[in-house]
């Protein structure tokens, strides 16, 4: 196990997922303190890196795109306080910060990670319920039915209108975009079937956002309700790809044996088979079909046929 313990926080990587606790230190985001642990399965990685400074370096994980709700919704546009998936190191702990990024990547070569787009969320997303209050409104979610209410700030003809709520099956789609310049951000709630929306100000589905210290905090409602909408690179014929889906689906069928089919020699018929079957091994352990020890157990299994 590889772990670096830093004033910005904590990340411990196991062979197969890197957990992320964010520190007290002042420099750490709101947005990264409200949302908490943050478990990334080695499968929704692209790779890491560790960036060396005169000071302080950085560790970065970069996430495969789609493979986070969050930076999903996001588009890159995350603060840099915010951004849960970096880490500020201090100088005289690069040597530990450099042993993790070898110990993450040599995982990601073993495990034969593609690192292209996903089309489906391989994170939870934040945790519901969830409430925040910034700009002119206050937006709750409980996994299925989003309110919106009002405060002294908003436009008396959105206002006027009282609050606003509606199920998840009844939405298109949601965007949040941050303040930049004088230009305000907002967080924009589509309705399937709706008209063109007006400017967030007289938007009756929008919050607007004004630039101050909770905006980001409405980036974590978007992605609450984004993780529970269908992904959009998912195949628009199939299935929706959503972790509710992945779920029922593990349920509903037969789990894959774990054992090797032997050659004539009794080895593993060729390398593709065996990095096919420790690819099929990490997705039922992090499904949860496998328990940590019948994962641990198939792997050496399938490393030995090596």
């Amino acid at each position: 196990m590889a772990e670096i313990i830093q004033k910005d926080g904590t990340w411990t990587f196991d062979g197969d997922t890197v957990r992320i606790v964010p520190g007290r230190d002042k420099g750490v985001g709101l947005l990264r303190q409200t949302l908490g642990e943050v478990v990334v399965p080695l499968r929704a990685l692209a790779g890491i890196s560790y960036e060396p400074g005169r000071k302080a370096g950085r560790l970065r994980l970069r996430l495969r795109d789609g493979a986070d709700p969050l930076l999903q919704v996001t588009g890159g546009r995350l603060p840099e306080a915010s951004d849960p998936y970096r880490l500020t190191v201090e100088a005289d702990r690069s040597g530990v910060a450099e042993y993790f990024v070898d110990e993450v990547r040599n995982a990601l070569l073993l495990d034969q990670v593609e690192p292209g787009p996903s089309d489906a969320y391989l994170l939870p997303g934040p945790a519901v319920p969830i409430t925040v209050g910034a700009g002119d409104g206050t937006v709750a979610f409980d996994g299925d039915r989003v309110a919106l209410d009002w405060n002294w700030t908003t436009e008396e003809a959105k206002r006027s209108g009282g609050p606003r709520a509606f199920r998840l099956g009844d939405l298109r789609t949601v965007e949040w975009a941050p303040s930049k310049g004088l230009e305000n951000g907002w967080l924009r709630f589509t309705l399937a079937g709706a008209p063109p929306a007006p400017a967030p100000k007289y938007d009756p589905y929008t919050v607007e956002l004004f630039g101050f210290k909770k905006d980001p905090l409405m980036a974590l409602v978007a992605a609450a309700v984004a993780v529970r909408l269908p992904h959009p690179a998912a195949p628009q014929d199939g299935p929706q790809d959503s972790p509710q889906h992945a779920r029922h689906a593990v349920d509903g069928a037969a789990a894959p044996s774990t054992e090797l089919a032997p050659s004539a020699d009794g080895h593993a018929s060729d390398h593709d088979a065996l990095l096919r079957r420790l690819r099929e091994l990490g997705e039922l352990h992090q499904a949860g079909v496998l328990t940590a020890e019948e994962f641990t157990a198939a792997k050496q299994a399938v490393l030995r046929s090596f």
